[in-house]
């Protein structure tokens, strides 16, 4: 084995996505998986040769990074452990489900030296797109990113702030910078979490609104962007751009950015190899974290709960 010792917590539907990137990549062997089902994870196991192994913390100990790509309630403590055990980390957002852990996961992998990666990997997109290269802030974003329900229940241990917002306010911290302000509201619809939701944020340079939906009649993704000098609607769906402003804005970069989650995943294995820097270093990600949690409360005590 010669190239970056690659583990993977979670053999779900995103834990297979991940699996076949790390399967896939010439600067990793792929070491393993764990997964307390341990039928679903003899499965993935097999599909890429590798081995199931009994216990996460048998599987830290035989990696130099892990993949963390289990259910959201979990991710603080899997996080920390792996850390605990000298692994650099890639987790799929969120980070952790409020923002002090999130901060200390962060405290903790600066202070260990270990790459922690979060997987808000639509900045690859924006990125792509020429949005982070524009000169000026943003003084309003306005963003929607609503469908209807997973057919398999997948996130379902979070409401929709954690399960989707979090990418929107992710987008909008990276522009914008820490929120001064968050209000929501919510709705209940087909599980025990807030299904819809609605965020308004206020910050130094301006303020924005979020809205995400897991109970809506079709998919709908987009975003406004007002400048000093115009605005940006984009949408991700159609990839139409109306642009006022006098910046490039690239609407299709499917030739550029045709895999947003192989792009996320080699820019992990390139950091822990020491290649290139951190692409959404966890101090970064715990932003998002704070607005989330924020959000999540301002919108559970709207509807009394």
């Amino acid at each position: 084995m010669s190239g970056l010792k690659t583990g993977l917590v979670g053999a779900g539907v995103f834990g297979g996505y991940h699996a076949g990137k790390i399967a896939g990549s010439d600067q990793t062997d792929f070491v393993g998986v764990f997964d307390p089902d341990q039928v679903r994870s003899a499965e993935l196991a097999d599909k890429h040769g590798v081995k199931s192994f009994a216990s996460q913390e048998a599987l830290f100990e035989a990696c130099d990074a892990v993949l963390v790509a289990c259910p959201a309630t979990y991710h603080e403590a899997v996080v920390r452990a792996a850390l605990t055990a000298n692994c650099h980390v890639m987790v799929e957002k969120p980070l952790a489900l409020t923002g002090h852990a999130a901060d200390q996961l962060a405290q903790l992998a600066d202070e260990k030296g270990l790459v922690l990666q979060v997987g808000h990997q639509e900045r690859f997109v924006l990125e792509a797109m020429g949005l982070f290269e524009i000169p000026e802030a943003p003084t309003r974003i306005e963003a929607w990113r609503m469908g209807p329900p997973a057919p398999d229940g997948r996130a379902g241990d979070v409401s929709v702030i954690w399960d989707l917002m979090t990418h929107d306010l992710d987008m909008v911290g990276k522009l914008m910078g820490p929120a001064l302000s968050v209000e929501a509201t919510g709705r209940s619809a087909h599980t025990d979490h807030i299904d819809e939701s609605t965020a308004r944020l206020n910050f130094a340079v301006g303020s924005a609104e979020v809205t995400a939906s897991r109970c809506h009649s079709e998919r709908d993704r987009r975003m406004v962007l007002t400048y000093p000098s115009g605005s940006i609607a984009i949408n991700f769906l159609t990839r139409e751009i109306e642009n006022t402003t006098p910046f490039e804005v690239r609407g299709d970069v499917s030739d550029s950015m045709p895999d947003p989650l192989g792009a996320a995943d080699q820019a992990f294995f390139e950091s822990a190899l020491e290649t290139r820097p951190c692409a959404v270093p966890g101090r970064e990600a715990a932003l998002a974290v704070h607005m989330a949690e924020q959000a999540e409360l301002s919108a559970l005590h709207t509807i009394g709960a």
